[in-house]
């Protein structure tokens, strides 16, 4: 609730928004949580009981400290307050450990902390261009925004169901994201280093960054074409944000400085496999998809060795390294070529023809979505890396709002294999069509005197995503195929899901690489 007062000037619809998104957040904290809950809880204990030498070795558990320092502290912090609940959650040994007062205290601290979020929110409403403002006050952009944002359909079910803190998170990502557009770089440049050592996920994003401070920041002034003017370039400025990211960076690495071999070997687990368990709706399950029916076609047509095919398959739901059986077999070395290949159009596109701090945006967005896509391990919540800022564009362009809707759509049903238990079954389908029918009706309204959103064939994808959902949850289960084909949902959902957001990553390149320069000679 403390949110609330910090939102001024907005109006009592805002903070009606944050209030009925809490209650909502309230009323799932008996709901199913997975895993997550308790590296979490373990997380709590090993910071509090534990000296600091021993936060990245502590190997009690399997759920491993493997967040940047940071998020250790925040911890720890946590952790003091925990106490006061229950001691016990506190134990490193009491593996597992669970009852009531532990249930209360992680889901309100989760809660709690996402006050951020709904700051960024706000400060993100500010930046909204409001031409097309309605006097109707659910047809404003901001209003509508501000929905999309606070009421995210992934952001509920992942953080307050499935469970962590990725709100809080979004909310330093969002915050800085408003600064920029503020013109307060500086703000938005210590927010971005400081999520960093938050969670390094989103070092995916980290170019568009480094290269929109430079070009718009470092160097004060363009050309009337748009080119960089090299003689406005300002040392001071670039000392400033160099000094910025030291001393974050020594703020929170310095009391690890001799562990940092450790520290980095937890950050980045290279040992783990290609893909998540489960698949995230991108490039490679594309392709372990087409290695697997090459597969079953090479053994049906007795042309492969059914003694030589790898024991560990993609499709059963594990992590651990191994070969493919048909195509190529992929290395972390490979998925970065790809995923730098994949993210250098944009990040020349932001520097040879800048487009102010919505063509940073785009940026941010395809470096999060070129990362998604061809990532060593990427987890299927990593797509909110770029619903979340894709809000932003949606309610200013036709275009956008059309891409975040493909986006938004596939990728918030991608998530559905998280909530894998029968009591949430109807909770997600509920959720999720209150917010699909919201974005797509809501911003339909909003751009009603320009073409349609979606052409028939986006139509007819997004439509497919209905009868997906029954064959899966209410037919595969009951056919012969469940026990000798497990990974046939798992299998389906990624598939058709990584179509979609292949198809709005492409879109969102083209409406990059297409858009217009910004005219200006002067920057702020």
């Amino acid at each position: 609730m403390a949110a609330l007062g910090t939102v001024k000037g907005s109006g009592s619809w805002f903070s009606s928004l944050a209030l009925g998104v809490t209650l909502l957040k309230c009323l799932l904290i008996p709901t199913y949580h997975s895993t997550d809950f308790e590296v979490h809880r373990n997380w709590l204990a090993i910071t509090h009981s534990l000296p600091l030498s021993q936060w990245y070795y502590e190997a009690t558990s399997e759920w491993t400290l493997d967040y940047p320092p940071f998020f250790a502290w925040f911890e720890y912090v946590l952790s003091h307050v925990a106490k006061y609940f229950d001691q016990e959650m506190l134990n490193v040994h009491n593996l597992n450990y669970f009852n009531s007062r532990t249930l209360l205290f992680q889901r309100f601290s989760v809660i709690f902390t996402d006050v951020l979020f709904v700051y960024a929110v706000h400060e993100c409403c500010k930046c909204v261009d409001g031409r097309k403002a309605s006097k109707e006050l659910t047809e404003k952009p901001k209003f509508i925004l501000s929905v999309l944002l606070l009421w995210n359909f992934g952001l509920l079910i992942v953080d307050h169901i499935h469970f962590q803190y990725n709100g809080f998170l979004s909310g330093l990502m969002l915050l800085s994201i408003a600064r920029l557009f503020q013109k307060r770089h500086m703000e938005g440049a210590f927010f971005f280093a400081v999520l960093l050592h938050f969670k390094h996920i989103y070092v995916y994003v980290a170019p568009a960054y480094g290269i929109y401070l430079l070009r718009s920041y470092c160097f004060t002034a363009s050309k009337p074409d748009g080119s960089v003017r090299w003689n406005s370039f300002s040392f001071i400025r670039l000392i400033s944000l160099g000094l910025i990211v030291f001393l974050v960076s020594a703020l929170s690495l310095g009391p690890f400085l001799a562990l940092l071999p450790q520290v980095f070997s937890r950050l980045f687990p290279f040992k783990r496999g290609l893909c998540h368990a489960y698949w995230a709706p991108n490039f490679w399950a594309l392709y372990n998809a087409v290695d697997k029916v090459l597969s079953i076609i090479g053994l049906e047509l007795k042309l492969l060795d059914p003694n030589k095919i790898p024991k560990a398959s993609m499709t059963s739901g594990l992590v651990q390294q191994f070969d493919h059986t048909v195509l190529p077999s992929v290395t972390p070395l490979a998925t970065l070529i790809c995923t730098l290949i994949a993210i250098l159009p944009s990040v020349c596109c932001l520097w040879f023809k800048p487009q102010g701090p919505r063509g940073f945006l785009r940026c941010l967005i395809l470096c999060a979505l070129s990362s998604f896509m061809f990532g060593w391990h990427v987890h299927e919540k990593a797509i909110l890396l770029a619903i979340l800022p894709m809000s932003l564009l949606s309610v200013e362009k036709a275009g956008d709002a059309s891409i975040f809707l493909i986006l938004t759509t596939t990728g918030h049903y991608s998530l559905f294999p998280l909530l894998f238990t029968t009591p949430e079954l109807p909770i997600k389908i509920l959720l999720m069509l209150l917010f699909t029918i919201y974005s797509i009706s809501s911003l339909m309204m909003l751009f009603r005197k320009e073409k349609p959103l979606f052409n028939w064939m986006e139509t007819f994808y997004l439509l497919g995503l209905a009868p997906l959902e029954v064959c899966c949850e209410f037919v595969f289960p009951f056919t012969s195929w469940r026990l000798k084909y497990p990974f046939i949902p798992l299998l389906m959902t990624s598939v058709y899901c990584a179509v979609g957001v292949t198809y709005a990553w492409f879109r969102l390149y083209v409406s990059m690489l297409t858009g217009p320069p910004v005219g200006k000679t002067k920057k702020q």
